[in-house]
């Protein structure tokens, strides 16, 4: 009887799951048909291209005239030859250092600037102040990295520079100082930069979260006598506890993969040392100088890595904090 009940459980476990689920299809078909041509769009550009990265394990020359199937499999195969000419070759480590200090800078100020300022608009009762002050603060992000990147040059420019003016004036520096023309201060300028153009975005999320803390809660810390600053210590930062997290460990797993429009804006010969990222590297010696195998392999590297901390980075947190996004 045992063995007979033994063997038919399973199965009927596997049944009730199986008409929760189409019950549960049928009761929220219009949000799967919703959520249907983002999959779809997801699919397509984010998981059939992956075929690609067959180059860099080939020494790929392009036929354009070939049939689909020869162009990626009519190819010399060469094995991991790309990847250990990546990782013997000395401007590549100069690069990586390039994109992980910026990475890391972008990281730290990009993460807690919007935090700090989400917490100070919900602090403020002004609701027009409010209003208006979230507005300037996100307009930056729909502005164009070349718009950007031009005014942070004219703002640092030693010819009439707003920032130089400014340091004149006041008296700490004599004389116009070249900011782009010094390596040391260009992941600087590139953090500033970024931070400036996505803190009001970034920092919408952090509001949206703070708006679905209940109110009482605020309500019983005024009673027991806290101070606004114990408010927000308390009540309003672990409130949002779930989302800093899960939001962390998404930024930590692109840290590698910051893109390349503000370096590459951004950049000039004096600080080319210093502005060479992983992609700008991989755009330069993989399309510029048709080396498409190698190009591949830079990427395929970054997106290994990204998947390694992002993994890591969710398991650490699960530990610690009970938080995770798989």
């Amino acid at each position: 009887m045992e063995a007979v009940t033994g063997k038919k459980e399973p199965k009927e476990r596997g049944n009730r799951k199986s008409s929760r689920f189409w019950r549960t299809f049928l009761q929220q078909k219009y949000l799967y048909m919703m959520s249907l041509p983002f999959v779809i769009w997801v699919f397509v550009f984010s998981y059939v291209p992956l075929w690609g990265w067959t180059m860099a394990f080939q020494k790929y020359k392009p036929m354009p005239t070939a049939s689909l199937w020869d162009r990626v499999f009519d190819q010399k195969w060469v094995g991991f030859d790309q990847f250990q000419r990546l990782f013997t070759d000395d401007q590549f480590y100069l690069v990586l250092r390039n994109t992980l200090a910026m990475s890391f800078m972008g990281l730290i100020a990009g993460f807690v600037v919007p935090i700090v300022f989400a917490v100070l608009l919900n602090e403020v009762k002004n609701i027009a102040f409010k209003r208006v002050a979230q507005t300037i603060s996100y307009l930056p992000h729909f502005v164009s990295w070349v718009v950007v990147a031009g005014i942070v040059i004219k703002m640092l420019s030693t010819d009439n520079g707003a920032v130089n003016d400014l340091l004149m004036w006041l008296g700490i520096i004599d004389e116009p100082y070249q900011f782009m023309a010094k390596e040391k201060w260009f992941w600087g300028i590139v953090t500033a930069a970024d931070v400036w153009k996505e803190t009001g975005w970034n920092t919408i999320i952090y509001l949206a979260a703070m708006a679905g803390i209940s109110s009482e809660l605020y309500e019983a810390a005024r009673v027991d006598g806290a101070s606004r600053l114990r408010q927000i210590w308390h009540i309003t930062l672990p409130g949002i506890r779930s989302t800093i997290v899960i939001l962390l460990i998404m930024s930590i797993g692109h840290l590698v993969s910051i893109g390349f429009e503000k370096q590459f804006l951004l950049s000039n010969n004096l600080v080319s040392d210093y502005a060479q990222v992983l992609d700008l590297y991989a755009l330069q010696y993989g399309l510029q100088m048709s080396n498409f195998s190698y190009g591949t392999a830079i990427n395929v590297f970054n997106s290994v890595v990204g998947i390694i901390l992002l993994f890591s980075a969710n398991g650490i947190f699960k530990k610690i904090t009970k938080e995770s996004i798989m």
